[in-house]
C-alpha cells in the first residue's frame, strides 16, 4: 500500500470509530431526543453516496470507511425514530 492509501485508511478508521461512543451511549440508554433527525437523514444519505463513489472507482479505504459508518449511521438513524 503506498503512503495515498495508508493516508485514506488512516483517515476511514478515525472517522468511523468517531460514531463508536455515540453509539454505544444510545444502545445503553436508548436516549435520541437531543439528536437531529434531519441530520442523520442528510449524512446517512451522503455516505450512501460516498459509498458508491468508493465502489465505482474501487477504492478500498472509501468502500470499508463508509460501509461501517452507513451501518452506524443507519443504527443511530433507527434508533432516533424508535425511541422519539
Amino acid at each position: 500500500m503506498d503512503i495515498i492509501g495508508l493516508i485514506g485508511l488512516i483517515a476511514a478508521i478515525c472517522t468511523t470509530i468517531s460514531f463508536l461512543p455515540q453509539v454505544i451511549k444510545i444502545y445503553h440508554t436508548k436516549h435520541t431526543k437531543d439528536l437531529s433527525l434531519p441530520m442523520y437523514v442528510i449524512f446517512s444519505a451522503g455516505v450512501f453516496l460516498w459509498l458508491c463513489f468508493g465502489l465505482l472507482i474501487d477504492s478500498f479505504p472509501i468502500i470499508l470507511a463508509n460501509s461501517i459508518t452507513l451501518v452506524l449511521s443507519m443504527y443511530i438513524l433507527i434508533m432516533k425514530i424508535k425511541h422519539k
